[in-house]
């Protein structure tokens, strides 16, 4: 089997870019922290590159940001190349499969790019503002179809 759960930090926006045959495709980084720290007591972060493709890019690229907590399922890929000097390389990264928003709503603007509030209650990014708005229509947030939209939180649980 070859499943992956990662969750870690975003180290960067990520960019959507499109393929010739026009398929969507992003990469990002998470900073991942280990679980146990050395003797030092400082815990290590590995940089895990990942690819997501299809819809799953397009989500990630609407809606994530540098700095967010993020949770990845998806699998282990290994790449032999060569790279411009003729030599041969290996790399290895996760292909996305399920990106999920993680962290709190407290977890505000930790990249400092005033994106609005995320999280297990958000994944909002500030609207942008309208070119020519629709007669009679107001957009709060730019919610995709079958998306979800902001649930005002008085800290109390609606279950």
């Amino acid at each position: 089997m070859n499943i992956i759960t990662l969750m870690g930090r975003m180290t960067r926006d990520p960019e959507l870019r499109t393929t010739q045959s026009g398929t969507s495709v992003t990469s990002f980084t998470l900073a991942v922290d280990r679980q146990y720290a050395p003797k030092e007591g400082e815990r290590q972060t590995d940089f895990i590159d990942i690819v997501a493709w299809g819809k799953t890019a397009e989500f990630v690229s609407r809606w994530f940001v540098k700095g967010q907590m993020t949770a990845v399922t998806g699998r282990l890929q290994i790449r032999d190349w060569t790279d411009k000097d003729g030599n041969k390389r290996r790399s290895a990264e996760v292909v996305a499969e399920n990106v999920f928003f993680t962290g709190d709503r407290r977890d505000k603007d930790v990249s400092g790019t005033g994106y609005s509030e995320y999280g297990s209650g958000g994944g909002f990014r500030k609207p942008a503002a309208p070119s020519s708005p629709a007669a009679g229509h107001s957009p709060q947030f730019d919610v995709p179809d079958g998306g979800f939209a902001e649930y005002e939180d008085d800290e109390e649980l609606p279950f």
